[in-house]
């Protein structure tokens, strides 16, 4: 996928580099009793993996990569979304809706409480170590998603241009300023901002904000 590069400056690269490199393999240790409890949860309340089969998402330079995440919906929920017949209503209502389901029946009921707090997104620390993510920046989208929505929201080209220029972010502004339920064209905007406003300081501010919003569960999705 096309991108728009905001550029810069190097020292930012790389101290954001070093950054999410070190707060994601702490946040790791310090989380390793929670993602034993959560592991333990959704292995006695449903059937299936412990992590989430999901399908790729768009990361820097619209290059697709496998996101890591906790399972909270029943297993294969994707495909049973978008192939079973009988789940045809709810998958419309789920592009309508922005890629986003108010009331999901495929979520479990240790998925709603890791959905909720947000304990869902921990795995991705890996995607940071691994470089595909960053702790802080846009959301991590679908190819599908993308596609359907820029053809419902066709002003949004140029922001998903400038979102792809950079990596996706566990947690970023539109999510701890508890707006994680606005439409597309308004959450790309506010991606799109984030991108070209980021500094250190800035994503430094967005991590502080970030625990809250987990508590609270105004930034779950």
């Amino acid at each position: 996928m096309p991108y728009i590069e905001i550029k810069k400056s190097v020292y930012y690269e790389i101290v954001k580099r070093i950054l999410d490199f070190a707060f994601s393999l702490l946040l790791l240790i310090i989380f390793l009793p929670i993602i034993i409890i959560v592991a333990i949860l959704i292995k006695l309340d449903s059937y299936g993996p412990i992590l989430a089969d999901t399908p790729e998402r768009v990361g820097k330079n619209g290059k697709l990569f496998k996101m890591f995440k906790f399972r909270s919906m029943v297993e294969n929920a994707h495909e049973i979304l978008r192939e079973n017949p009988k789940f045809s209503k709810l998958f419309d209502a789920y592009k309508k809706g922005s890629y986003k389901l108010k009331d999901d029946p495929r979520i479990t009921r240790a998925g709603s409480f890791i959905r909720k707090h947000s304990l869902d997104e921990i795995p991705q620390l890996l995607n940071v170590l691994r470089g595909e993510m960053s702790l802080v920046g846009p959301r991590a989208y679908y190819p599908d998603e993308l596609r359907e929505q820029q053809k419902k929201y066709p002003k949004t080209k140029d922001a998903v241009k400038v979102v792809l220029s950079v990596r996706p972010g566990i947690t970023g502004f539109w999510q701890v300023s508890g707006r994680s339920e606005i439409n597309f064209d308004k959450r790309i905007k506010m991606d799109a901002d984030y991108v070209r406003k980021r500094s250190i300081v800035y994503d430094l501010w967005i991590i502080l904000q970030t625990p809250w919003a987990m508590i609270s569960g105004k930034g779950a999705l």
